[in-house]
């Protein structure tokens, strides 16, 4: 079978397809992974397929007990490693337990105040080894852990702003995944001022700085630069710091994602906009007609539309013919579960 037929199969379609009501068209079949049976396909289980996406991908990230673990044994490691060193680390002390804890925390984070440095080759080189580990546990301790705070926190967010929303909890769960990304944005600000307030009150009532001076050392730290000239010198300011200094940092972190994300998502909205709203030309049919016969379907058109959005590629949209090949055993151009159990056997 030729690409023309395979594509006529696929995609050649009349907008009546489009009208159709369930019982007057063809029952449509979706591919599973055991031998599909009369009755199973006579009542498949409706978005089965996007669900077991969802899952797929939700089991490829670590989850939260796994980050967290790695995390714990991070800073224990370090914690331990600085402690039995802490002779051959400079600066101000104040507790043995507590300033290999701050330095461990200082070095993941990239913060590097300056005010704790190792100075010999063998602590150096310690420092190097947690630094580059660190990061990559910031990293995924960022993604999971924030994203928990801001998604508890936008819903209360969500309903302080629509507290007089009529329709029910249905339609504030759909306000609010239309408008996820903005008070994602919105609670991550709240929690950014927050921090930043925290901290610099903190930094002026127990670390004695002028109020500009702890200013400047918040966001030297929340945003890892780190200039060493303030930092948190008492015990009970670097018990403060070891929390806060993971939290306002991650928080930051997210806040310049999520301003990139509404971003993207603001310019694919206009896209989409100019997409669906400018009238078709010669041009755009001669480009819809997949399977070259001068006149564009209604599936020809969904896919053109498709393409244009970038939604799908010329690629992905070929790879879905060919394994329509596989399937279509008996080359009617249709499936049927015929079809799919003969393929299966097959394989």
């Amino acid at each position: 079978m030729d690409d023309n037929s395979i594509q006529q199969s696929l995609l050649a379609d009349t907008p009546n397809v489009l009208q159709r009501k369930p019982s007057e068209g063809v029952k449509r079949f979706r591919r599973c992974r055991s031998t599909p049976s009369s009755d199973s396909v006579q009542s498949p289980p409706e978005k089965g397929s996007s669900v077991k996406a969802k899952e797929l991908f939700k089991e490829m990230r670590p989850s939260f007990r796994l980050v967290g673990l790695l995390l714990f044994v991070y800073l224990l490691v370090g914690v331990l490693a600085f402690y039995a060193v802490m002779d051959e680390i400079s600066g101000k002390r104040t507790n043995r337990v507590l300033d290999a804890l701050y330095f461990c925390i200082v070095t993941m984070t990239t913060v590097g105040y300056g005010d704790l440095v190792p100075n010999n080759d063998t602590t150096k080189l310690l420092a190097c080894a947690f630094v580059f580990m660190g990061m990559a546990i910031v990293a995924l301790f960022v993604s999971k852990v924030a994203d928990y705070l801001v998604e508890k926190q936008e819903v209360l967010f969500f309903k302080a702003l629509h507290m007089n929303m009529k329709g029910g909890e249905a339609k504030m769960l759909r306000a609010i995944e239309t408008n996820r990304a903005k008070y994602k944005f919105y609670t991550n600000a709240l929690l950014l001022v927050l921090s930043i307030v925290s901290g610099t009150v903190f930094l002026w009532k127990v670390e004695k700085l002028s109020l500009i001076d702890s200013f400047y050392c918040v966001c030297a730290t929340i945003t890892t630069l780190g200039y060493g000239d303030k930092s948190f010198s008492s015990k009970l300011g670097r018990v403060f710091a070891v929390f806060w200094i993971i939290t306002s940092t991650i928080i930051m972190a997210q806040f310049f994602m999520y301003l990139a994300e509404i971003y993207t998502e603001r310019r694919q909205k206009m896209l989409a906009n100019w997409v669906l709203t400018r009238k078709m030309t010669k041009m755009d049919l001669e480009a819809a007609d997949l399977d070259d016969d001068r006149q564009v379907g209604a599936a020809e058109f969904v896919v053109y539309k498709l393409k244009e959005l970038g939604k799908i590629s010329q690629e992905e949209i070929s790879s879905f013919l060919e394994e329509f090949d596989k399937l279509d055993v008996d080359h009617s151009g249709t499936l049927s579960p015929y079809d799919l159990t003969l393929a299966q056997s097959i394989q």
